[in-house]
């Protein structure tokens, strides 16, 4: 409790400080712009005003000079008075005193104001005081992690039954990271998170979001959630196959060498699900499936020790055709293997018959079968062959 409250007040705090900030922003945006907007008038407004007015006062400084320079012809000498009300008459019917320059009306000079609206600082108020919310139960929480190899599935539940969800959101972070980043969006309540370095804690979180709304709820209590299983890896240097960075996809690329690609250790594990998606042209040569070990000089897992799919959907165990079949392996479609021990005899484990129930599931369908083994084996290679180029085959 005090470690989520601690977390929601800075959470609060940031968040207001962060609109505190964009609010004064946005504030001394406008004001600027309202007093560039004020300036831009007054330049636009003043200019034929100051020429009307420079003129006037060039007109009254003219009439000023000629005014002295009449009373000086009246006054002067009289030897030289003739002469100069002579030029002062001659200047006086060339300067129009009796013109002024053309003045705007009141009613066309504009008289600039601020017309500012207070209901501005009522819905500021109402938006504000109804901004932000204080959860203290979420609706949905964690509820499970499954170790997988590289990966965790993660499941959630609903524990608010008046919640009616559309769609989760996943998150998850590094335990030495600092942010959390989405991983899954959806409607449904569970997901495997892939490449997830074993041994390493990662934190999760789940939030959701009600039917018709835009929002997300609150975030779950975050869990820390570790796989201790190495993610699954096809081997590398086969000829006819080309290997992702991760080397968890496998293409099938054009050349004319054919064989069994197999995993790089035997990770597949009994009590497991071996999950492979595939998109490709099918034919009944190829195989999807685990063996016992790897053997070389095979072009297919239709062999002794080895139980596997066609993708036609014809099942084979230590080489040999079930009666029972799956479906044809089409594009995008997901096989799994899942496999439990049942041990035979009081002596299985010392070179008596041992025996596996394996499960094979694809497009909605299963088969159940007993795979007997003349050894004790719980761990297994996974493997594929195919005839033609282009299938590409993700395993985890």
């Amino acid at each position: 409790i005090r470690e989520s409250a601690t977390l929601t007040r800075d959470v609060l705090e940031q968040h207001f400080n962060d609109l505190k900030g964009t609010l004064k922003k946005l504030l001394d945006e406008r004001l600027l712009s309202l007093l560039q907007e004020v300036d831009a008038i007054e330049q636009e407004s003043i200019k034929p005003l100051d020429e009307c007015q420079k003129l006037i006062e060039h007109g009254v400084s003219t009439a000023n000079d000629l005014l002295r320079e009449g009373e000086n012809a009246v006054h002067g000498d009289l030897g030289q008075q003739n002469e100069k009300l002579c030029n002062f008459t001659k200047k006086a019917l060339h300067i129009q005193l009796d013109s002024l320059p053309e003045v705007p009306s009141l009613v066309d000079v504009p008289c600039l104001s601020a017309q500012l609206d207070d209901c501005l600082l009522t819905i500021l108020r109402n938006q504000i005081f109804r901004h932000g919310t204080v959860a203290s139960r979420p609706p949905v929480q964690l509820e499970e992690f499954v170790e997988k190899p590289g990966g965790i599935l993660v499941r959630w539940c609903k524990v608010d039954d008046d919640f009616v969800p559309q769609d989760y959101r996943l998150q998850y972070r590094k335990s030495t990271a600092s942010h959390f980043e989405d991983v899954y969006v959806g409607s449904e309540m569970e997901f495997i998170v892939l490449h997830i370095d074993p041994n390493v804690d990662y934190q999760f979180r789940v939030c959701a979001r009600g039917d018709g709304r835009q929002e997300w709820s609150p975030w779950s209590v975050p869990q820390i959630g570790r796989t201790t299983l190495v993610p699954h890896e096809w081997t590398t240097g086969l000829e006819g196959y080309s290997l992702s960075s991760r080397r968890n996809i496998a293409l099938r690329n054009d050349s004319q060498s054919c064989g069994v690609l197999y995993s790089k250790a035997p990770t597949y594990f009994c009590g497991q699900t071996l999950t492979i998606e595939t998109v490709g042209q099918p034919d009944r040569r190829d195989s999807l499936g685990v063996c016992v070990e790897q053997q070389n000089g095979y072009d297919s897992l239709q062999r002794d020790k080895a139980v596997c799919v066609s993708t036609n959907g014809a099942v084979f165990v230590n080489g040999k055709e079930m009666t029972n079949q799956l479906p044809a392996v089409t594009s995008g479609s997901t096989v799994t293997f899942d496999m439990e021990v049942v041990q035979l005899g009081p002596s299985s484990n010392e070179g008596g018959n041992f025996k596996l129930r394996v499960t094979i599931s694809s497009n909605n369908r299963e088969v159940v079968f007993d795979w007997v083994l003349d050894q004790c084996c719980v761990s297994l290679y996974f493997g594929c062959s195919f005839s033609y180029p282009g299938w590409k085959v993700l395993v985890f």
